[in-house]
């Protein structure tokens, strides 16, 4: 038996003075991230006086190009963009079911195929709540909500012990090469004393094409939030000539600085480390994109220069070193590799910290991998238990 989104939720259309609001409880579409990973913390506020307001355990579902899968279970209350539809489980359904509903593929499929526009298709409302769902009694719907919620929630740990370790990393850099007083009697140099290498990425073809034979994966700025966070990401294959790939592929130990892009409030510069833990997770070779750089750091640097990259990032530096007012930002790389003056400490600090930070990053994506197969476990279950093809109802939960 099936029923209609409209009989399990409504829509929540409340409005609150943006003045109101902490900066951690603003939901945009940009602060949701694609294929339900969840939210980021606002830094800042919009510039507008009223906001669309959400209560915790609403659910909030990005409504532009619905196919990005942007989803979040509100565990806070606070206010979102107008982009963002606010659903609430209406009395007698458990929210944590009606989250469910909405992350199923086939409701984004569905929201995507019902949206109008071309260029950047919005869900249309009205027919979002025609989606038929599942007529479930209260207790099966809570027993569903738990068994995925014990899964995603799994996945939310292995996610924050990775962000403690980067942090644990981070710390120990600041005191042991920015704090440290005998910082002040190293030797001081640019980025250029340490990296042997610099070499460009390379797009090649989307499908073998002449000599353009060679395939890889090609991590791209967009992969790179995924890579840091010790997730295999989801890089493109692409086909690129059998030399390129000899004097460009990727190895243990490198660093892939994105190069074009950025916004008005994120510079170019961003960057990830490529470990063999990150290696293992594909079957073929990586190369990174043109719009990226590869660096290959002097023999034991690479977690030493990695954090340095990511503490100068941190402070807002690389924006001194953009060109381009219009359209995409260039990061001038060169300039900043040889000028941007650092200190150099003694090679054994830097190798310990090496060792010490490798340790982290097997744990990272070990963590990763984990929750690649919850995750994929979590999808898999949902549809056959949304269908009824899964019995649930007698399961001690």
């Amino acid at each position: 038996m099936k029923s209609k989104l409209s009989d399990i939720c409504r829509f929540v259309n409340g409005k609150v003075y943006v003045s109101g609001l902490d900066n951690s409880t603003y939901i945009s579409t940009e602060n949701m991230l694609p294929n339900k990973g969840g939210v980021t913390e606002a830094t800042t506020l919009p510039n507008v006086d009223l906001t669309q307001i959400y209560q915790q355990h609403d659910v909030l579902v990005s409504n532009i190009r619905p196919y990005f899968k942007k989803i979040w279970f509100a565990d806070q209350e606070g206010g979102c963009s107008n982009d963002v539809l606010v659903f609430r489980a209406k009395e007698g359904v458990d929210p944590g079911f009606l989250y469910y509903v909405l992350a199923d593929d086939k409701f984004f499929n569905y929201a995507t195929a019902t949206s109008k526009g071309t260029k950047m298709p919005r869900g249309d409302k009205k027919s979002i709540m025609e989606y038929e769902v599942p007529d479930f009694d209260l207790d099966t719907q809570r027993k569903i909500a738990s068994l995925l919620g014990n899964i995603d929630a799994k996945i939310i740990v292995n996610r924050e012990i990775n962000k403690n370790l980067d942090e644990q990393a981070r710390l120990l850099f600041r005191y042991w090469f920015i704090d440290a007083p005998e910082s002040n009697s190293w030797k001081k140099g640019t980025f250029s004393n340490i990296i042997d290498l610099m070499i460009p990425g390379d797009w090649g073809k989307d499908t073998p094409s002449g000599k353009n034979t060679e395939m890889v994966y090609c991590i791209r700025g967009a992969d790179i939030p995924e890579v840091k966070a010790g997730n295999k990401g989801k890089m493109p294959t692409r086909y690129i000539l059998p030399q390129n790939y000899v004097n460009k592929h990727l190895i243990d130990g490198d660093v892939v600085v994105e190069i074009s892009g950025g916004s008005p409030t994120q510079s170019t510069g961003r960057i990830a480390a490529v470990s063999q833990s990150l290696l293992n997770r594909y079957d073929k070779g990586m190369v990174c994109t043109n719009f990226c750089k590869a660096l290959k750091p002097r023999p034991g640097y690479s977690m030493f220069l990695y954090y340095y990259w990511q503490y100068l990032y941190d402070k807002n530096v690389f924006f001194s070193y953009e060109n381009g007012t219009t359209g995409i930002k260039n990061l001038d790389i060169s300039g900043f590799i040889e000028t941007e003056p650092i200190v150099l400490p003694p090679q054994n600090l830097v190798s310990k910290f090496d060792s010490f930070c490798q340790s982290l990053f097997n744990i990272i994506f070990a963590n990763g991998r984990e929750n690649e197969g919850l995750a994929m476990l979590r999808d898999n279950l949902l549809p056959q238990l949304m269908t009824g093809k899964l019995e649930i109802s007698g399961l001690d939960l």
